[in-house]
């Protein structure tokens, strides 16, 4: 069976998509760490991050850059931090989250809730700067 993530990269599933390449997907976090948390994973299916091939591992980190940048110019933050957790999904994938201080990459604190129109706002924003 596929991914929660494969499914949203196919459209079976809805998602906030911050943008995508030919190798690459990036959407919004639905339970957020920090308004504009993004989940960047590579498009072909591998359960850990350390696992893709050069080329794809590569290619998911350039892309990855990229998003950072963007949600640098639209969110209000020092940094953007990067996170590899995977033990949820079994899709690698790499959280960016925008941060000011060390402890905004707690991913123990209580999530955020934004309203669809807030999701879809920094979706947008994000998505423009790429």
């Amino acid at each position: 069976m596929a991914s929660i993530f494969s499914r949203i990269i196919s459209g079976e599933i809805p998602c906030y998509k911050v943008g995508e390449d030919e190798k690459n997907f990036a959407f919004l976090d639905i339970n957020p760490v920090a308004p504009g948390h993004v989940l960047v994973v590579p498009k072909k299916e591998v359960d850990y991050l350390f696992d893709l091939d050069t080329d794809d591992y590569v290619s998911l980190q350039l892309f990855a850059a990229k998003v950072a940048k963007a949600i640098a110019k639209v969110m209000p933050c020092k940094r953007v931090g990067e996170a590899v957790i995977g033990l949820d999904v079994p899709h690698a994938h790499i959280h960016l989250i925008p941060i000011n201080s060390e402890a905004d990459m707690n991913f123990f604190k209580e999530k955020k809730q934004l309203s669809e129109a807030e999701m879809q706002h920094i979706a947008d924003a994000i998505g423009a700067e790429l």
